[in-house]
């Protein structure tokens, strides 16, 4: 493929990269209303709570683990190769999702899903400044980066969609056409390129920090699962998970090519806006987690109907992620940044005024308070992150970020949902002492659990059913004043560390650039570990 024809060619390209990352986005949100479904006993896998954390992290880890990586074996061994590959296991893998048998199966066919996405999510960014010159560069990152933002408002309201109509299953069958016309088109349209520049691959670093994290976060939801924290089941792998991780810092420091160059974690300022949008992403996985059980097992809405309450959501974060540049610019990402984690914290807070029968528009309100917030503070953060490390280094801050936000996300649902677990546990246990032991230990592992456990009694019980909701609301209150007291802590951590009002504003060129963040903040320190491995001027065009 020559070179004119890929310039001719290069819009109908983008919409091919959309269209196969577009799968990977919703998949990240989808789950989320379908979790009740799939933690029914009939017409569900009947998945614990724990289980369900796990459906979510094993993809939210393998992808934060291996997203970087991804980048630079397709840069050695071609992006269109890998775009083609990463599809491929994503729709062979959604496709085991949608028919797992048991919860077991779902959680190992997730987390090739996240092996999938890993391999698909940077090649597009990288085929994209292969494809575009500079001057169309930027318009085309920021249809991507909408083409992110939609991916994310839209994946709660399909799946309500398609639960209403089909079995759980359908929210990960979606993805199968989707991804075979990805491959397709990509065989077909998209030019292969390479970068023979690229960095080494840092294999024992991936395989320490996945190690370290699945360790950590399996202590955490062992302990949420259990009557205790205080035994070897929960204590050894949070120990354990942490001393790999203290291993896997030792070791990048002290490497040439790192996937996670954490000596530029010395520098308190970058710290601090890292560490805030860890907190952002802590609070988003945290809320989007529990208050899908909050929609449908409290308050009985569809799936349909839970999904199009997250619109809100969306649409905070919509709204203010495009002036959240311009208020940088005039008042510094420290204020803007501790304002929106302040305002996020307030928001958190307000979930604990929900109770059973709230009326729903203030859940709405809290929900675009909270996406504005987000839009405010992302952005602000990433920029921080971004103003901090000199330009040679702009890569290794993209790695950071993203890291961040995937890891935060896997942290939130295992520690808040563990959180969740132990209180609604404690709270619901004097409501079941006249059930069979069996039956009472089934019972209180969850509110689907519960449920399920009250349909198959009868009439007797419905008793349950009252104490289930004002338990889980109870627990509800005390997790979502957890995370608000993070997030408030964080605000103040960004105050006292993140950097200020720059002394000299941007330059037009690249100020024109955080106007697109409406999606995805990370964008423009995605552009720069571009700029980083030698492609956005230099980068070969191979047909």
């Amino acid at each position: 493929m020559d070179s004119q024809s890929i310039y001719r060619r290069r819009w109908v390209i983008l919409s091919v990269l959309i269209v196969g990352l577009l799968a990977i986005v919703i998949d990240n949100t989808v789950l989320n209303v379908a979790m009740k479904t799939i933690a029914e006993p009939v017409g569900g896998l009947g998945a614990s709570q724990s289980q369900l954390e796990w459906a979510i992290n094993s993809y939210t880890l393998v992808f934060a683990g291996l997203l970087f990586t991804f980048g630079v074996i397709g840069d050695k061994v071609g992006r269109k190769r890998m775009l083609m590959i990463g599809l491929a296991l994503f729709g062979i893998a959604s496709l085991l999702s949608a028919y797992a048998q048991t919860p077991e199966q779902l959680i190992f066919a997730r987390a090739a899903m996240g092996l999938g996405g890993a391999a698909v999510m940077p090649q597009t960014l990288s085929i994209i400044s292969n494809v575009f010159e500079p001057a169309e560069r930027p318009r085309a990152i920021g249809l991507w980066a909408t083409a992110v933002g939609i991916g994310i408002a839209t994946g709660p309201v399909l799946g309500g969609l398609l639960l209403d109509h089909f079995w759980w299953g359908s929210v990960f069958l979606i993805n199968v056409p989707v991804t075979v016309v990805g491959i397709i088109a990509a065989a077909i349209l998209v030019p292969e390129s390479r970068n023979r520049e690229a960095g080494g691959i840092d294999y024992v670093g991936v395989l320490l920090s996945i190690a370290g994290l699945v360790l950590l976060v399996y202590g955490i939801v062992q302990g949420g699962d259990s009557a205790s924290w205080l035994h070897l089941g929960v204590i050894g792998p949070i120990v354990g998970g942490l001393a790999v991780l203290a291993v896997f810092a030792w070791y990048e420091a002290r490497i040439q090519h790192p996937s996670l160059d954490v000596r530029l974690f010395r520098d308190r300022r970058l710290s601090a806006s890292i560490g805030s949008l860890g907190l952002v992403f802590f609070g988003m996985g945290g809320v989007f987690f529990f208050t899908s059980f909050y929609l449908q097992n409290v308050r009985g809405y569809t799936p349909l109907a839970a999904g199009l309450l997250t619109v809100p959501f969306a649409a905070g974060q919509l709204l203010m992620s495009p002036r959240s540049a311009r208020m940088v610019q005039r008042y510094g990402a420290k204020v803007v940044g501790a304002t929106g984690m302040f305002v996020m914290a307030a928001a958190i807070a307000g979930y604990a005024t929900l109770g059973t029968d709230s009326p729903i528009w203030m859940l709405g309100v809290l929900f675009a308070i909270q996406g504005a917030a987000i839009g405010v503070s992302m952005p602000a953060a990433t920029a921080a992150v971004m103003d901090v490390l000199p330009r040679e280094r702009a890569g290794a801050g993209s790695a950071l970020t993203n890291t961040a936000r995937q890891v935060a996300v896997a942290l939130s649902v295992a520690i808040l949902g563990s959180i969740l677990a132990q209180f609604y546990r404690n709270a619901l246990s004097p409501s079941l002492t006249a059930l069979p032991a069996a039956a009472r230990s089934a019972a209180s592992s969850s509110i689907t659990a519960t449920q399920a456990v009250a349909q198959q009694l009868g009439t007797s019980g419905r008793s349950l059913l009252g104490p289930a909701n004002d338990a889980f609301v109870s627990s509800m209150r005390i997790t979502t004043l957890i995370a608000a007291v993070l997030a408030l802590a964080g605000g103040f951590v960004v105050l006292r560390w993140m950097p200020g009002k720059p002394a000299k504003a941007a330059e037009p060129a690249k100020g024109a650039l955080p106007a697109l963040a409406s999606a995805d903040p990370s964008y423009e320190a995605e552009l720069a570990i571009l700029e980083e491995q030698h492609m956005l001027e230099s980068s070969p065009r191979e047909g």
